[in-house]
């Protein structure tokens, strides 16, 4: 298993349809990925350059490739990966503000 920071430019215009799929249970309900991704985009973190940025546990090779085909590639363009220890990723971004609350205030 690998652990990667993620960033990635999020399409606005769908980021509501995104908070949707993620509160319907949705996406963590995905195999194998889904309660990992989930968790991810609750808690990616938005940079002062619009760039969102989140931390991911991943298997697969090239990283995120499943992610990307059912979920990711529909709400983000730009998606780059940098590798990482198990929560550096977090560490490095903590103090940033939700991507969810940023983007959509507080709309749910």
């Amino acid at each position: 298993m690998a652990y990667y920071l993620v960033t990635a430019k999020p399409d606005e215009a769908r980021m509501a349809e995104l908070r949707t799929r993620l509160q319907s249970g949705e996406v963590r309900e995905m195999w194998p990925f889904g309660e990992s991704l989930h968790y991810s985009l609750e808690n990616a973190r938005l940079r002062d350059d619009g760039t969102a940025v989140w931390e991911e546990e991943d298997y697969c090779r090239p990283p995120l490739a499943q992610e990307r085909a059912a979920v990711l590639d529909d709400y983000f363009a730009n998606i780059e990966v940098e590798r990482v220890d198990e929560g550096r990723g977090w560490e490095r971004i903590e103090g940033l503000q939700g991507m969810f609350d940023m983007l959509l205030g507080g709309r749910k």
